[in-house]
């Protein structure tokens, strides 16, 4: 009677623990599914920066241009929209966008400069100023001497005279293919040189080192390149 009474209070607990054993496996089996479910939905892409467009529509002049992003080179005419001016600057002769700027150390400053390797075209509102071709025709004659220079394969040199306005300077002239480039002198800093377009209300303005007319034929058509690419639809 008494092992009877021991065993018949012996068996709830056996039962509760029993009970407490089957709900903690029910938790961990449901753990376990949760976590394989998450595994599976969880997205395997890594987070991306955002970024803007490659290029922008960009209206000058009422004119409408469509510059690389990456090729302006102040950040507060990174923008769509109507400007009064972009200045952007390319790698020559591959006239792709520059790669981002190197960190330059104090002890570097000093160095020497890179040569330049860069075209570096300017785009602005003309407001109904004198056309570069209209300038090319009219102005520059008065004060060009009367000899020109063969240069190389069909490009022409002929200097200002001192004393005017463009004193210092040269005209560089060629037909096949079109270039008409003012440029300055080699003196305390390496000469450059200035080649313009005119596109409906905006004026296109090309800057390179006088240095690269021993490839004239190449910046010529840099040039062009440039100028189609700038006022394409699609760049």
């Amino acid at each position: 009677m008494t092992m009877f009474s021991a065993q018949q209070r012996s068996t709830p607990r056996w039962h509760a623990h029993g009970h407490a054993v089957q709900m903690a496996l029910g938790a961990l089996l449901a753990s376990v599914a949760i976590a394989a479910v998450a595994y599976l939905l969880w997205p395997t892409w890594g987070i991306v920066p955002a970024t803007g467009p490659d290029r922008l529509p960009v209206s000058v002049g009422d004119t409408l241009f469509n510059v690389p992003t990456s090729a302006v080179r102040m950040k507060i005419q990174r923008h769509s929209g109507p400007q009064e001016r972009v200045d952007l600057s390319f790698d020559f002769p591959s006239l792709q966008p520059p790669a981002a700027p190197k960190h330059v150390s104090a002890e570097q400053v000093d160095e020497l400069p890179e040569p330049i390797d860069r075209i570096f075209v300017s785009i602005a509102a003309h407001h109904d100023a004198m056309a570069p071709e209209a300038r090319l025709r009219t102005i520059y004659p008065r004060y060009l001497a009367a000899e020109a220079i063969p240069v190389q394969d069909g490009l022409t040199m002929r200097s200002f005279r001192a004393g005017t306005p463009y004193d210092a300077e040269d005209l560089f002239l060629a037909e096949q293919p079109l270039l008409a480039a003012r440029c300055t002198r080699d003196g305390k800093t390496p000469g450059m040189c200035l080649a313009e377009r005119r596109i409906e209300g905006a004026d296109l303005t090309f800057r390179f080192p006088r240095t690269w007319l021993s490839r004239w034929r190449d910046v010529a058509d840099a040039v062009e390149r440039l100028t189609a690419q700038l006022h394409s639809a699609k760049g």
